[in-house]
Order: C-alpha cells, then sequence, then structure tokens
C-alpha cells in the first residue's frame, strides 16, 4: 500500500517536511559513499532552510508540553496501558528538555561555520561543488567514510532535539486517528467535516496496484479526493471508475 499524508494547516505542513528530511538524512549519512554524503550534506541545508523560522522552537516546545499535560491527565484511568502512558510521558520530557537546552537560533553553530557556508553558498548552483571550485570540499570527499559520517553526525546533532521532538509529536497525532475503507465513486470522493473536532492530518492508503494517483484537497470544513492516472504522453488524467481506499483523519 502507498500513503499519502496531507496537512490541514502550515504547522503539520512544516512538520512533515522536516521528518521528511531527517529521515533522508539518516538514510544517507548510514551509506558509505562520497555522493550518498555528498548529498547527506544538501539535506542539511535543506533542513536550515526548513526551521530558520524563528517560532519554531517555541511553538514544537508548547506542542511537546500541551501533549504532556494532556496525557497525565489520563493516568490512573484503567483503559490506558500504565507502562505505555509513563514511556511516552518520559519521551515528552526528555524532548521538551533538549529543545530547552539550545540556545539561539536552531542551527546557529553550523550557519556560522566558514566551510559549511561555503558548500551551501555553491551547492544548488550546477556543478558549482567541483574541486576547483571547492578544493577542500573535494578533499574531505576522499576522507574515510567513517570520518565523513562522524563528521555529519556531529553537525547533524545540532538539529536532533528539534526532530526527535516532531518525530514524537508526529506519532502521537498519528495515532489519534483510525483508519476507515472509502470508495471514490467514478473516481470521486467528498466527505463533510464535523465542527465538533479540528483535524491536523489525513492519511490515505491505496493499492498501488490501481496505479491511482490521489489529489487531495482538505480544509476544516471539507474534504475532497479526486483519483487520477497517467495517460500514454504521461499526463494525469482523471479516473472515472470507482476506487477503493482507506483514509485516516487525525486530530
Amino acid at each position: 500500500m502507498i500513503l499519502y499524508e496531507h496537512p490541514f494547516n502550515e504547522r503539520i505542513r512544516t512538520w512533515l517536511r522536516l521528518e521528511r528530511l531527517f529521515n533522508r538524512f539518516a538514510q544517507l549519512q548510514a551509506r558509505t559513499d562520497a555522493i550518498d554524503h555528498h548529498f547527506s550534506l544538501v539535506t542539511l541545508f535543506e533542513i536550515l532552510d526548513v526551521a530558520s523560522r524563528p517560532d519554531l522552537k517555541s511553538e514544537v516546545m508548547r506542542d511537546l508540553e500541551r501533549q504532556k499535560q494532556q496525557l497525565n491527565s489520563y493516568k490512573g484511568n484503567p483503559a490506558i496501558a500504565e507502562a505505555a502512558l509513563d514511556r511516552t510521558l518520559e519521551d515528552l520530557h526528555t524532548c521538551f528538555s533538549q529543545l530547552a537546552q539550545m540556545e539561539g537560533k536552531i542551527g546557529h553553530v553550523l550557519t556560522e561555520n566558514d566551510w559549511l557556508t561555503a558548500i551551501r553558498s555553491r551547492i544548488s548552483i550546477p556543478g558549482g561543488t567541483c574541486e576547483f571550485d571547492l578544493p577542500a570540499y573535494h578533499a574531505w570527499q576522499h576522507l574515510s567514510h567513517q570520518n565523513r559520517q562522524n563528521d555529519l553526525q556531529r553537525w547533524i546533532n545540532h538539529l536532533l532535539p528539534l526532530g526527535d521532538g516532531i518525530k514524537l509529536l508526529l506519532m502521537l497525532l498519528r495515532s489519534t486517528g483510525q483508519p476507515q475503507k472509502m470508495t471514490a465513486q467514478n473516481g470521486q470522493f467528498q466527505q463533510n467535516l464535523p465542527q465538533s473536532r479540528t483535524f491536523q492530518l489525513l492519511r490515505l492508503y491505496i493499492n498501488p496496484e490501481t496505479a491511482v494517483i490521489p489529489e487531495i484537497s482538505a480544509n476544516r470544513l471539507i474534504v475532497t479526493i479526486r483519483m487520477m492516472q497517467q495517460d500514454e504522453e504521461e499526463h494525469l488524467v482523471p479516473r472515472a471508475e470507482h476506487t477503493d481506499f482507506q483514509l485516516t483523519l487525525c486530530a
């Protein structure tokens, strides 16, 4: 099954982007080729770009504290697994404390690193990191993969408290929804949302064998999904057939 996630607001949109980037960085860093570590740096700089919003750190800390207060209210409830609740509360406390210990702007240590800044200024230019442009970077790429991995880990450590906090918040958000089987009649689906709840994330699972690509539009009032497919010229066109999928709305 292919999972598509769609945010209802800009806050969740930013979290999803950062989660994707942190996951990509981890995958690339674990590899040993210099080209993978080049794209690890590309990803590191993308994280810095997305995380540059000045209120992001306080926003994540506020949501961690809100989740902690909400989960604390479940203590003593016989329907709640006490051990799992305690572990989650401990994770929330750890993430909050690590973020609180971060001084200054997120990633400021990296943006003040002249060597990284030189690479960052040229990495978006086609072919801009050739050895005649950045000989020091070319030499770094010829270090052992362990040395490069250690450097990458040292740099990402300055951003991990943010990534860990967002990962935990998204995990808790995803756990609030219950999947439901739906059908897009003639390739179209629309559902009005109850005003008693404020949804933040839509999750859609679809069978890859259908070769269908969902176009999702969602706000606090309504969800609209249009099933599309590629024609022979690879243009996206509506698929006018009944299509089954699984929908989860998370609040």
